[in-house]
């Protein structure tokens, strides 16, 4: 245990309550100079409570006790902790994204000089000074909502850095990065930390916490679990840490005995986004399709479902063709779809939980008279929130105020409700913990014991590797490899796929099959 000499900030007895339940119970939490410690747990394990009372943004209930540089406070406020050097990038960046780079990155130093003009040539300075500190270049002239999400991420460091930056608390911050950029944002945190800036990293994906932290602190039900260096942990003790029960990781299972094709796509071409895609995928199979983002995946995924359609080729369900570009005709066929962005894509977020399980069955569930059968409407609900764990209050409430992992599984459960024969899930486990992802590679494997033929999408190695029998990669809009997941490790498939350069098809030429 390092002395409280080397702590930059230490907290004990912090508490919250919200509305009669305990977001926090006596926590205590300390972080050494220029150290990288992530802070784990899953979705409502009080981790983004722990950083607002950090960050000044929310009050811990009386009795906590925060140090920071040896000066006691039983509470921080937003200027207590700005003029003690910490700052703190969100999910959501806070940029404006209308404005310049420049012009973000020098914002907030303008606007504590409180100049009643903006003074152009000084936010320049600004920014070029902090972008020249970090070694990063972007234009400065460039509007951020033109920017990759990677140079957003950049622009909000840089931000940061126009302060006498000692603490930066980042929150889950490589949710839409690719691999090569995920490499590029931790050079920079590496950076800082040589600068001796404290780095408080938030997130879910274990290859990233092992690779960029030395101390894991875990949460969890608002309790600390304890503080451990991450040396002496493993992906499995860690998820055991944050969920409470063993979890092991499951070897592929073998791939099923051959069978009659469940979807069979030849030729499949869109000029711009991808070419030549042929593959199949038969009964009881999980196959994985992975590569960079850009590379085509997303768009891939659209047009089997009919989204979107392809200029050529042919694709087949159950060995009759398909339609292209009728998502009606997909449907039918017995094809599902869990869309990469659940918030916009899957689910109607202001709707209720009930009415967003039944939008894929309200045709099924109608009387004699057409009228919607409402008992069974909402008893089929009930059932198929419990078939895959679903945890909520009511029906009726908001799918909104669900955590990420439930709100995966609604998606899920909605188009489980059809009986496909064929579901395409991408980017499945995206932003929701650890716990909820292996629920939902457990449910995955249940449904292709039954017989259900799945493509799983995924920029994740690990996950590809561990939840499928055959791995396809793209790149450029073409698949390029085919790979047996028993015989493929991580490093293999990673250096096959990040060494190659980006996916963007602008930028390599495919190929082939």
């Amino acid at each position: 245990m390092a002395d409280s000499a080397s702590h930059f900030l230490s907290v004990r007895d912090v508490s919250k309550q919200y509305a009669g339940v305990r977001a926090l119970d006596s926590v205590a939490f300390q972080l050494q100079r220029g150290e990288i410690h992530c802070l784990a747990g899953e979705n409502g394990s009080g981790k983004s409570t722990l950083i607002k009372i950090l960050s000044g943004v929310t009050d811990p209930e009386p009795g906590a006790r925060l140090e920071i540089d040896g000066r006691h406070h039983s509470r921080l406020t937003r200027r207590q902790c700005i003029d003690a050097g910490i700052e703190v990038i969100y999910q959501d960046l806070a940029l404006f994204p209308n404005l310049s780079v420049a012009e973000n990155i020098a914002f907030c130093t303008m606007l504590e000089a409180r100049s009643r003009f903006m003074n152009w040539p000084r936010a320049r300075a600004i920014a070029n000074d902090a972008l020249t500190a970090l070694r990063i270049k972007l234009p400065l002239d460039k509007a951020v909502g033109e920017l990759s999400a990677a140079d957003q991420q950049l622009v909000a460091i840089a931000r940061a850095c126009t302060a006498q930056l000692r603490l930066l608390i980042m929150d889950e911050p490589t949710t839409a990065l690719t691999r090569n950029e995920i490499n590029a944002l931790f050079a920079v945190v590496h950076k800082l930390q040589r600068r001796g800036v404290t780095i408080l990293f938030v997130s879910h994906k274990m290859d990233e916490v092992f690779e960029i932290a030395q101390r894991v602190t875990v949460l969890r039900d608002g309790r600390r679990v304890g503080c451990f260096p991450t040396r002496d942990l493993t992906p499995d003790s860690l998820t055991e840490q944050m969920t409470g029960r063993a979890v092991r990781r499951q070897p592929p299972r073998s791939s099923p005995q051959p069978a009659d094709p469940v979807l069979q796509v030849s030729g499949l071409g869109r000029d711009g986004l991808f070419d030549k895609i042929s593959l199949e995928i038969h009964a009881g199979e999980i196959v994985g399709l992975t590569g960079l983002r850009g590379a085509g995946r997303t768009e891939l995924a659209l047009h089997l479902f009919g989204l979107q359609r392809a200029d050529r080729g042919e694709i087949r369900m159950n060995g009759k063709p398909l339609s292209l570009g009728s998502a009606r005709a997909a449907i039918e066929s017995g094809m599902a779809l869990v869309p990469e962005n659940r918030a916009t894509q899957g689910l109607v977020l202001e709707h209720t939980i009930q009415e967003n399980l039944n939008l894929t069955r309200v045709t099924r569930l109608r009387t004699r008279c057409g009228l919607l059968d409402l008992p069974a409407l909402q008893h089929d609900a009930g059932q198929a929130a419990e078939a895959l764990g679903i945890r909520f209050g009511q029906l009726t409430d908001a799918a909104a105020a669900l955590s990420g992992g439930n709100q995966q599984k609604l998606v899920l459960a909605k188009w489980i409700a059809t009986r496909p024969r064929l579901l395409i899930l991408d980017s499945p486990t995206n932003g929701i913990d650890v716990g909820a992802r292996f629920s939902i590679h457990a449910l995955i494997r249940q449904w292709a014991a039954t017989g259900m033929a799945v493509l799983l999408i995924s920029d994740e190695f690990e996950e590809i590797i561990d939840n499928t029998q055959r791995i396809l990669v793209m790149k450029a809009g073409r698949i390029t490899d085919r790979l047996d997941s028993e015989t493929t490790s991580v490093e293999q498939l990673e250096s096959l796929i990040v060494a190659s350069g980006p996916g963007d098809r602008h930028s390599e030429g495919g190929t082939g099959t």
